[in-house]
C-alpha cells in the first residue's frame, strides 16, 4: 500500500528553505495577475478555509510573502512550517478557483495567433507585479523579465497551479516546492 510521504527533509526545525519560499511566492504572484483583487482573494480564501489564527488580517499574509529574498521589502523572519502549510492551502484552494482563466492563459500561449491579446495581457501585467514588488537588480529577478525565460517560467508555474487543483493537490504542490 502506498503511504504518502511526510515532508520535513527541507526544513530547519519549523522553518521552511528560502527556495521553498521564492517557488511559493511566485505561484501566488501568477495567480494575482490573473486575479486583480488578489490579496482582498488571499485573505477571503484563508477565511474560508478558517485560517484566521494563522492570518488575522491582510497584513499577515503580506509579511509572509516578504521572507522570500527576491522581493524589494524583504524581511527574514524565518516562516514557521505551519505558515507556510496555510500559504500552500490557500494557493491550492485560488488555483481551483482560477483555474478556467489559468487554462484559457495556457490555452491561449499554444496559439498565439488567435489568442495573443489574452498571452500578452497576462504577461505584461505579471511583468509589471515583477517590476512593482521584486528587486529587479537580481539576477534571479532579471531572468523572470527576460522575455524567453519569463515564458518558460510562466508556463511551468500555470501548469504547476493547474496539478494542484486535484483531490491530492495540496500533497502534489507541497512536493513541488521541496523539490521531492
Amino acid at each position: 500500500m502506498f503511504e504518502p510521504r511526510k515532508i520535513t527533509l527541507l526544513t530547519k526545525g519549523n522553518q521552511v528553505s528560502r527556495q521553498s519560499i521564492e517557488k511559493l511566492d511566485l505561484l501566488l504572484l501568477i495567480l494575482e495577475t490573473i486575479d486583480l483583487n488578489g490579496l482582498q482573494s488571499l485573505y477571503a480564501i484563508s477565511n474560508r478555509l478558517n485560517l484566521n489564527n494563522v492570518f488575522p488580517n491582510k497584513v499577515t499574509i503580506w509579511k509572509l510573502r516578504n521572507n522570500n529574498p527576491l522581493r524589494k521589502s524583504y524581511i527574514n523572519n524565518n516562516i514557521k512550517q505551519d505558515e507556510f502549510d496555510a500559504l500552500v492551502k490557500i494557493t491550492v484552494e485560488m488555483s481551483r478557483y482560477l483555474y478556467p482563466y489559468i487554462r484559457e492563459i495556457l490555452k491561449s500561449k499554444e496559439n498565439l495567433e488567435m489568442n495573443s491579446l489574452v498571452w500578452n495581457d497576462f504577461n505584461r501585467r505579471f511583468i509589471d507585479l515583477i517590476k512593482e514588488r521584486f528587486n529587479i537588480d537580481s539576477i534571479r529577478v532579471k531572468k523572470l523579465l527576460n522575455q524567453t525565460e519569463n515564458d518558460e517560467i510562466i508556463i511551468k508555474s500555470l501548469l504547476t497551479l493547474s496539478l494542484s487543483i486535484s483531490n491530492q493537490g495540496y500533497q502534489k504542490l507541497k512536493n513541488f516546492l521541496f523539490d521531492l
